[in-house]
């Protein structure tokens, strides 16, 4: 984005429920950021509150829950939102879902990870997805912050995100 000068760029993380994996991005995302992005999250059919194991995963990582919401993407389609810069989708659901037309055409990429909501088994095997989409989001977004934003073009930024997403996703031990 070498045509831009901002200070920080925005970025919205989307999900069908906007409760597990969106929600885990925007955290790590606000965290990784430093100052240089403002992450938020929101889902086209929001469940209307956070996944309970999400809230206690993040407070386990030391970050703050305080703010965190289930919300519809419409708040950030709506006149007096904040303009984004990045649109990511997180669920496979969500990507082939027609979203808002987002205001400042933000670069778009898909970064599919699995449902920890979906997840069967134990509570110890659930609590086990959720921690294993914070490691993926938290990898992914570690690659993105990392890139030279000020230096790339929009067509190499965006090829670049399309790379992020399509990183390995490594199976845990358990399905190996």
């Amino acid at each position: 984005m070498s045509d831009n000068t901002y200070n920080t760029y925005n970025v919205l993380f989307l999900c069908t429920a906007n409760s597990a994996r969106s929600v885990l991005a925007e955290t790590i995302l606000n965290r990784l950021g430093a100052g240089r992005f403002r992450a938020y999250s929101a889902g086209s059919q929001p469940r209307g509150s956070v996944h309970p194991f999400a809230i206690d995963l993040l407070r386990n990582q030391n970050h703050s829950v305080d703010e965190l919401r289930s919300k519809s993407w419409d708040e950030f389609a709506a006149a007096g939102a904040p303009v984004m810069h990045f649109v990511f989708t997180v669920c496979d659901n969500a990507a082939s879902e027609v979203c808002p037309i987002w205001p400042g055409q933000p670069i778009s990429a898909h970064w599919g990870v699995p449902d920890p909501a979906g997840a069967n088994g134990t509570e110890a095997e659930r609590r086990f997805a959720f921690a294993d989409a914070y490691r993926m989001l938290h990898n992914r977004i570690s690659i993105f912050v990392s890139l030279p934003m000020q230096s790339l073009d929009r067509l190499t930024l965006s090829r670049r995100l399309d790379a992020i997403g399509r990183t390995a996703v490594v199976p845990n031990e358990q399905n190996a």
